[in-house]
């Protein structure tokens, strides 16, 4: 990435939020407006990970560290080459978010209430994710506090509405 602008480092947002909130349509969105690469942070999970998941298990916090660990390494590796980038990555809880924070790092929440991310959940096909885990990570979700970078976006638009919240909150120099 041609990096003549006069800011002084990359930023990587981490498009967050339980399964089902639109996290890589979104990612997937705001990549292309920006012209920034994007990884699916679902695909790093381990495979031990996706099978307990299509089982309909919950994830322990045993369970993510080590996926979280590859997230956290995607992100390092965007930020040591000087390169903007897009990751998407559920990181309900503080903790998790604690793991890939970074003060180049924007986390993106995408928040709504049970019965949209339910029927969201309810069109999608092809997900390891059942809809039957939906409440477990509602219960895990601990929203972003005023501690952390944090952009929210209340779900209830379309797509592209909730990019355009997302490109409307970040700073002039980003984008």
């Amino acid at each position: 990435m041609d990096r003549t602008d006069d800011r002084p480092s990359p930023t990587v947002l981490v498009v967050m939020g339980v399964s089902g909130t639109g996290k890589s349509t979104v990612a997937g969105l705001l990549a292309e407006r920006l012209g920034w690469p994007m990884e699916e942070g679902d695909d790093l999970h381990p495979p031990a990970n996706v099978e307990k998941m299509e089982r309909g298990v919950p994830l322990t916090d045993e369970d993510r560290w080590p996926w979280l660990d590859r997230v956290r390494a995607w992100i390092d590796g965007q930020l040591d080459r000087g390169e903007d980038g897009i990751i998407t990555c559920s990181a309900l809880r503080h903790a998790y978010r604690d793991r890939l924070r970074r003060p180049e790092v924007v986390f993106v929440h995408l928040d709504g209430t049970h019965e949209v991310i339910a029927a969201r959940l309810a069109t999608r096909s092809g997900h390891f994710m059942p809809p039957s885990l939906l409440q477990s990570q509602l219960d895990t979700l601990e929203p972003p506090g005023a501690d952390e970078r944090v952009i929210t976006v209340h779900l209830g638009g379309s797509p592209d509405d909730e990019v355009s919240q997302v490109l409307a909150a970040l700073p002039p120099s980003i984008g």
